[in-house]
């Protein structure tokens, strides 16, 4: 059957993934506004300071990419663990399944034949 857990993160509106998601774009957003800024502040100097600065902007943007990098590898994750609870549903439930898509083929089919 369908994992209760999963529902229940989602009824109480703390689902991690979210929650995760959020706080990395967030990070991501930062990281990366600090990043243009120390470009543009390289941009202006010359010499020593001015690679210093552009070292330090490329730091934060790998940073940023790293954090996308585990976000993403937690995305697939959690999306095959998905598939997996779906996949034991259609298996438990087959003919449940069969109405569930006829149901959406007659919908879809009334919809495009109004048109």
């Amino acid at each position: 059957m369908i994992d209760t857990n999963l529902n229940a993160t989602r009824t109480n509106g703390t689902d991690p993934l979210n929650t995760h998601l959020n706080d990395v774009k967030s990070d991501v957003k930062v990281l990366v506004r600090d990043a243009q800024s120390l470009l543009q502040a390289a941009a202006a100097l010359g010499g020593e300071k001015a690679d210093d600065l552009r070292k330090r902007g490329m730091d934060m943007l790998d940073v940023a990419l790293s954090k996308g990098g585990n976000v993403q590898g937690q995305a697939v994750v959690k999306g095959k663990e998905l598939a997996a609870t779906a996949d034991v549903y259609v298996k438990d439930n087959p003919w449940r399944t069969i109405a569930a898509a006829a149901g959406v083929g007659l919908l879809v089919g009334v919809i495009l034949g109004r048109k």
